[in-house]
C-alpha cells in the first residue's frame, strides 16, 4: 500500500531503493541485537548506553543528505533546498521520536535480560500489532495471501514461546527475566503502532512530493530526538562516568568494548533507515513482514555464535515464518500482475476508441 502522497515516477529507481532499505532491515535486524547481546554478554551492564546506541549513529545520515543536495546545486535546480521538511511535519516527528526513545529503552532493557532466542520470538509479536495498527491507522488492505502471512508468522512466535521457561540465562533473576520478558512484549506493541503511525504521517502530506531526501531527513529528525531522549536517561543512570570503568573491565578487551559500541550503533541506524525506507518504498505491513521473517535467521545465529540451544520448537517455527514470507510476496506478485494486466486493458480501450 503506497503512501498517498505524490512522488516521482521512477519504477527503476523504486525497485532499487526498496531493495537496498530491505538488505538494511534485514542486516539491522539480526544484526543489532546479536551485537547489542554481545555486549550483555561480557560484561556490558549498561541499559541506557544500549538504547542510546540504537540511534546514536544518526549523524552517518548526514553524508548522504548532503551529497543529495551538493548534486542539486551542481545541477543549479532552482528549487535546491538544504531542508524539505515543514515546521509541521518537524514537531511530529519529534513526537515518534519521543516514542521510539522510550520503544528503544524497552528493547534495550530485553535485550540486557533474555537470550536472543527468546528475545526474537517476542519481537514477532511485532508483526500482529503492526498488522492491527495498520489496519486502524491508513487502511491497510489485507489479502488471503498476507492474512496467511501474519497468521505463519504469529503461530511460529506462538510456537517458540513453548520453551521460553527453560531460557532463563545464568546470573539473570525469575523477577528480573519476567521483567525483560514483558518490558520486550510491550516495545513490539509500541513499534508496531510507530511504524503505521510513520506511514500515516506520509499520507497526510496530501501536496508534498515524498523524496527519498525527505525520509532521510525524516529520520536524522527521529533519531535526533530519539538521541537526546536516550542521553537524558544516561545522565539520570550516570553512564557516561562508567563507559571507561566497563571498557577497562570487559572480558574481551578495551579496544574490542568500543568496537562492539561501535557495530552496535551502525547496526542499529541500519534497522532504522530500512525501516522507514521499506515504509516508504512499499509498507509499513511490508516492514514488518521484514523483521519477522528474519528472526529465525538471528535465532540460528545467536545458536551459532552464543551456543544457545535449538530445540524442535525453533525448528517448527522457521518454517512458519518462512512459509508466511513466501505467501506474502507471492500474493504481492499476483496482486502486480492483476494489477498490470487492468493496466493494459485500460490502454487498449482508449487506444482503440474513437
Amino acid at each position: 500500500m503506497e503512501p498517498q502522497a505524490a512522488r516521482h515516477s521512477n519504477p527503476a529507481m523504486e525497485k532499487f531503493l526498496l531493495t537496498v532499505n530491505c538488505f538494511l532491515l534485514a542486516f539491522g535486524t539480526t544484526g543489532g541485537p546479536l551485537i547489542m547481546r554481545l555486549y550483555f554478554i561480557h560484561g556490558g551492564e549498561r541499559v541506557w548506553l544500549s538504547a542510546w546506541l540504537e540511534t546514536g549513529g544518526w549523524p552517518i545520515i548526514i553524508i548522504p543528505l548532503m551529497i543529495a543536495y551538493f548534486h542539486r546545486r551542481k545541477k543549479q535546480e532552482s528549487n535546491a533546498k538544504l531542508i524539505y521538511i515543514t515546521p509541521k511535519k518537524f514537531i511530529s516527528f519529534v513526537v515518534i521520536g519521543v516514542l521510539t526513545g522510550v520503544d528503544d529503552f524497552l528493547y534495550a532493557h530485553g535485550v540486557a535480560k533474555l537470550p536472543v532466542s527468546t528475545y526474537s520470538l517476542l519481537i514477532a509479536t511485532q508483526l500482529a500489532f503492526t498488522a492491527f495498527f495498520a489496519f486502524i491507522l491508513v487502511r491497510q488492505k489485507f489479502t488471503p495471501y498476507s492474512i496467511n502471512a501474519v497468521a505463519m508468522l504469529t503461530l511460529g512466535a506462538g510456537v517458540l514461546a513453548m520453551h521460553t521457561s527453560s531460557d532463563r540465562p545464568e546470573g539473570v533473576t525469575k523477577r528480573e527475566y519476567y521483567v525483560g520478558f514483558f518490558m520486550t512484549l510491550g516495545a513490539s506493541a509500541l513499534y508496531g503502532f510507530v511504524l503505521p503511525l510513520i506511514e500515516l504521517t506520509y499520507m497526510k502530506a496530501k501536496n508534498a512530493t515524498i523524496t527519498y531526501t525527505l525520509v532521510l531527513e525524516i529520520q536524522l529528525v527521529m533519531c535526533f530526538f530519539v538521541t537526546a531522549f536516550c542521553t537524558a536517561g544516561m545522565l539520570v543512570n550516570k553512564d557516561f562516568q562508567a563507559i571507561s570503568r566497563e571498557a577497562k573491565t570487559y572480558e574481551l578487551g578495551e579496544v574490542t568494548f568500543y568496537v562492539v559500541l561501535v557495530w552496535t550503533a551502525i547496526s542499529w541506524q541500519c534497522f532504522f533507515l530500512g525501516a522507514i525506507g521499506v515504509i516508504f518504498s512499499a509498507s509499513s505491513l511490508l516492514s514488518g513482514i521484514i523483521i519477522a521473517v528474519m528472526l529465525p535467521l538471528t535465532e540460528i545465529l545467536a545458536v551459532i555464535f552464543y551456543h544457545e540451544s535449538f530445540k524442535v520448537e525453533k525448528a517448527l517455527a522457521l518454517v512458519l515464518s518462512l512459509w508466511g514470507f513466501v505467501s506474502y510476496f507471492y500474493g504481492e506478485i499476483k496482486h502486480n500482475k492483476k494489477k498490470s494486466s487492468a493496466k493494459d486493458q485500460t490502454d487498449i480501450a482508449e487506444f482503440v476508441a474513437p
